[in-house]
């Protein structure tokens, strides 16, 4: 979870120059990080970057039309205890994407409790931050909870992606995790206009894997602000003239948000979710300057 001393934790950390995201040496809290993104002569430019580990920070495009920053994780995942508080922020006119290096495999809890992952945004006016990790996959008796929160000011732009599979479905995991929450928190000019939240728990109810029993990912698309709401005004009108089929390999639904929307998605598939993100999310290779979702095929 993301802590009041937060501001306090990152405060400290040195300003490298554009284009390092570098391990910090300092005496932080383990997992911590941050991302400053400025314009900078007409171009996006990364002008702080810093991580503790477990978290590691990297960047492949550090200045252009948009800063790209890939998060990763030391051992490949997270594991029992692992916690992790990403601090973002894009400032007016400037162009960010955070990415993840794979998927978040999330391993077995132990006895110190599962792992827990906090970010906390804020942008600019005329920014716009695209938030594009690959999916969580929780494995069999993990324990993961995330929260997200973003603070826009008047005229800024979010163009969020949060997705989880059912886990390692090759080896016959589907839905095998103990608990699994995520919140994402919106908040334009300080008032709040999205709260929304995924709670899965294995001990309320049936079995996961038959409650979610032909459900292979579930993934929440938020799309607010002057820079992304007019492909939220197409998706809502592509799913308000396509009818609803329970034969359909990918199930969407859109909700308006303030000036934007909320975009729900489960399939049946990975392949058929990821393929049908991608086709809603193209758009966003314009002010990005590339592949939106990196490097999925």
């Amino acid at each position: 979870m993301l802590t009041s001393t937060w501001h306090d934790l990152v405060g400290a950390l040195p300003e490298p120059r554009a284009g390092s995201c570098l391990s910090s040496q300092q005496a932080i809290v383990p997992g911590a990080g941050r991302v400053k993104v400025e314009e900078v002569e007409g171009a996006s430019a990364l002008v702080g970057c810093a991580a503790s580990s477990p978290l590691q920070l990297l960047s492949p495009r550090p200045r252009g039309r948009a800063v790209w920053v890939v998060a990763a994780s030391h051992g490949g995942g997270l594991v029992a205890g692992d916690r992790t508080e990403l601090h973002l922020s894009v400032g007016p006119g400037a162009t960010a994407c955070l990415g993840t290096q794979a998927e978040t495999k999330v391993y077995r809890a132990g006895t110190s409790g599962g792992a827990r992952c906090g970010l906390y945004a804020e942008v600019g006016s005329g920014g716009l931050l695209v938030l594009l990790p690959d999916p969580v996959s929780p494995y069999a008796g993990s324990r993961y909870e995330q929260i997200q929160r973003f603070e826009l000011e008047a005229g800024s732009s979010l163009a969020l992606l949060d997705a989880v599979t059912s886990g390692r479905a090759a080896r016959g995991e589907r839905w095998a995790l103990e608990s699994y929450r995520s919140r994402n928190e919106v908040r334009v000019g300080r008032e709040l206009v999205l709260s929304d939240a995924l709670h899965l728990e294995a001990a309320e109810g049936p079995p996961l894997s038959h409650r979610l029993a032909g459900v292979e990912l579930f993934a929440t698309v938020v799309l607010l602000g002057p820079r992304v709401c007019h492909a939220g005004r197409a998706i809502l009108a592509e799913l308000d003239e396509t009818p609803a089929s329970s034969e359909a390999s990918v199930l969407a639904v859109a909700s308006p948000v303030a000036d934007g929307i909320l975009l729900r998605l489960a399939a049946r598939s990975m392949e058929a979710g990821l393929s049908a993100l991608r086709a809603r999310l193209a758009f966003l290779a314009d002010p990005l300057g590339g592949d939106p979702l990196l490097r999925r095929p």
